[in-house]
């Protein structure tokens, strides 16, 4: 009885342990059916095909506005100031009038030059009518031929001092003129510095200071292989145009033309000084003004661009991901060239009809991943003027 009953026991076991077996099976078929159905999609991302346009690159330098004209005015005769004709800052226009200079002092001594001129003019008559008296008189031998030169050489006294009277006369006039301090160049006028009723003293006493605004000259200095790439594009023929901001402030862009190249480079920085001009008709641009002047250094006929954004950074690599025609995802090492705007030239890496993810870079985690591409513009519309943007090297 006792051997019967461990029998039945242990067969009891069996079928236990079968059951749980059994359940244990069912309850893992049925977990990996609900994860196959629980897998998420495949990650929608923007894709963009690569740009090959044509592209002028840009080089970005520091430079100064600066006057093309400035004058230190000062008097050239010495006076006491009986007007100020100006309003400080302001524009003036060449001739106009800025400091008069108390004028009577000159005055009479233009009466006095005119005195002296009107007492020579009669002296000349007087050895004029003498001297063709003595030569009808030599002729008839009146007289010896030693007052005849006598009265001659007074005829050439007396033409002298008509001469000298006129030039006293004509240094009285301009004397006069000079107290009409006028602004020699069209500009803005500084701060008068001697006010009315103050003695200002011929050539020492600073007036006031004008300076030209339009156009203004932008001086910039390009290091030696930017000026070594902007004089290729310059014996090309190409156009010397540069882009200048003002202050930092991108809403102040302007269009200027470079007029100089310095014949030398500079041995202390080994840079190349370069002049542009620019047309200032409000004269809102002010001499001394920092300004960012962007030329062109090379003109490509067919550079791969792509957005900055699609660019990603692992350590001192760049890389982009490119999907392929099965929708996965390889990522591909680039190296990057300048800044177009906001797009990037790419000088290895990529080809002419490669798609790359610009939006959604965060949603790939790993090569072969397969993605939901759409496809968008690589750059939205009227973002550049014809290839022609931002000129900064990227860092390799």
């Amino acid at each position: 009885m006792e051997s019967l009953t461990v029998t039945n026991f242990s067969g009891s076991s069996r079928v236990l342990g079968l059951a749980v077996a059994l359940t244990v099976l069912l309850t893992g078929c049925e977990a990996q059916s609900d994860e196959a159905m629980t897998m998420p999609p495949p990650p929608e991302v923007d894709v963009a095909e690569v740009i090959v346009q044509p592209v002028t690159l840009w080089e970005s330098f520091t430079g100064r506005v600066a006057s093309p004209e400035t004058v230190d005015l000062r008097p050239r005769v010495s006076g006491y100031i009986d007007q100020v004709a100006f309003e400080e800052g302001e524009l003036v226009q060449a001739g106009d009038l800025l400091f008069q200079i108390d004028p009577r002092p000159y005055q009479a001594r233009e009466q006095a030059a005119l005195a002296g001129l009107a007492l020579a003019t009669s002296q000349l008559e007087l050895a004029r009518s003498e001297a063709g008296r003595a030569k009808a008189l030599l002729e008839s031998r009146a007289i010896s031929r030693e007052e005849y030169d006598q009265r001659n050489a007074a005829l050439m006294s007396a033409r002298a001092r008509v001469q000298s009277a006129q030039a006293t006369l004509d240094s009285a006039e301009l004397d006069l003129e000079y107290t009409r301090v006028t602004a020699p160049v069209s500009g803005r006028a500084g701060r008068a510095m001697v006010t009315r009723g103050n003695l200002a003293n011929a050539d020492q006493s600073l007036l006031t200071t004008v300076v030209s605004v339009d156009p203004v000259h932008v001086y910039f200095e390009a290091d030696e292989a930017s000026a070594f790439r902007s004089q290729q594009l310059l014996a090309e023929g190409q156009p010397p145009r540069v882009r200048i901001t003002l202050g930092g402030n991108e809403d102040r862009q302007y269009r200027g033309q470079l007029d100089f190249v310095d014949n030398h480079l500079n041995p202390g920085t080994g840079t190349l000084q370069y002049r542009a001009v620019l047309s200032n008709p409000d004269g809102l641009i002010k001499p001394g003004q920092f300004a960012r002047v962007e030329m062109p250094v090379a003109e490509l006929d067919s550079a791969l661009l792509v957005s900055r954004k699609a660019v990603l950074t692992d350590q001192d690599r760049r890389y982009v991901y490119v999907v392929d025609a099965s929708n996965r995802v390889a990522p591909r090492q680039v190296t990057t060239g300048h800044q177009v705007d906001d797009l990037l030239v790419i000088r290895e890496g990529l080809n002419h009809g490669d798609l790359v993810i610009i939006n959604g870079v965060q949603k790939v985690f790993g090569a072969g991943m397969e993605v939901k591409p759409q496809l968008v513009a690589m750059k939205e519309p009227g973002q550049d003027e014809g290839g022609v943007a931002v000129a900064q090297e990227m860092p390799q």
